[in-house]
């Protein structure tokens, strides 16, 4: 299978983040390329205060985002932490010019032009190292869901 990892920097921007999951989100539904095309955050968040240090990590990104709900100002901001959103493309190697097309078309988006996208192919020098990065965040939990 031909691997592709798409490296974006939003750097503290979470609402263009999720903007652009949220394209992303939509071709997968729409084009059916729900196991072709995955996303994964990393986040990359600053020392913890003396304050919350005790506290777990789910723990305190719980915590920030009830604060980031309670202070409509500031929902853009992360807390000085950076977002990197990591979009893998797995295709079959029958399926190689939609892969090339998908490669050419979401760098090319006004959303993702201006996080400083990163194409990672296979062969490329830091490709097991960003596969093994992308293995990683999708082992660890997520944030508690409401029910």
């Amino acid at each position: 299978m031909a691997q592709t990892f798409l490296i974006f920097d939003f750097g503290v921007d979470e609402e263009t983040a999720q903007k652009a999951r949220h394209r992303i989100e939509g071709w997968k539904q729409g084009f059916r390329l729900d196991r072709k095309m995955l996303v994964r955050f990393e986040r990359e968040t600053p020392e913890p205060a003396a304050e919350t240090s005790g506290e777990s990590k789910a723990t305190g990104k719980h915590h920030s985002k009830t604060k980031k709900a309670a202070e409509p100002g500031e929902a853009s901001k992360n807390e000085g932490g950076r977002i990197l959103l990591l979009v893998r493309l797995d295709f079959s190697e029958h399926e190689k010019l939609s892969h090339q097309r998908w490669v050419d078309r979401i760098p090319g988006e006004e959303i993702f032009a201006a996080a400083k996208p990163e194409v990672v192919a296979h062969g490329h020098k830091d490709f097991d190292a960003t596969a093994k990065r992308f293995e990683a965040l999708e082992a660890q939990p997520g944030p508690p869901r409401a029910r």
